[in-house]
């Protein structure tokens, strides 16, 4: 604690004696320090366990648990998103490759669907089909 000297022109400070039964080598505000001081965490406490006993361990329980969960789902949501990345990988795969196959289909149903193809593959298969000379009549209905 400190007093105040009044002056006309100034104001003096001045500490207690040392022989003063308030003065204990400290002043207020590092006896405040020390009381608020957290404990330092060891390598040694972390390795065997101690840690957790701690009072200050204790009380922060729900928080550490509470990140705990937020970790363990932030790790699943990773695994899903790869997941995901993969399958869509694989279906863009396929897609491609059915896009190429349905082109070669078409292709080929175009080629086949010529009239001068059916007629040769009719006779090569000898299904004794011949084809029409006069042109097809057109039905009216009355």
């Amino acid at each position: 604690m400190y007093r105040e000297t009044f002056h006309p022109e100034f104001i003096e400070i001045v500490p207690p004696p040392a022989e003063s039964p308030e003065y204990n080598g400290q002043n207020e505000n590092t006896a405040e320090k020390n009381e608020h001081k957290k404990p330092k965490v060891r390598i040694k406490e972390l390795i065997d366990g101690t840690i957790l006993v701690r009072e200050d361990t204790k009380r922060q329980l729900p928080y550490i648990i509470f990140l705990t969960f937020l970790g363990i789902i932030y790790i699943g949501n990773r695994f899903y998103a790869e997941r995901v990345v993969r399958q869509i990988s694989e279906i863009k795969t396929e897609v491609t490759n059915l896009r190429a196959e349905q082109i070669t289909t078409t292709a080929e149903l175009m080629n086949i669907s010529r009239p001068s193809e059916v007629t040769e593959l009719i006779r090569e298969r000898n299904l004794g089909l011949v084809e029409s000379v006069e042109p097809p009549k057109k039905l009216v209905r009355k």
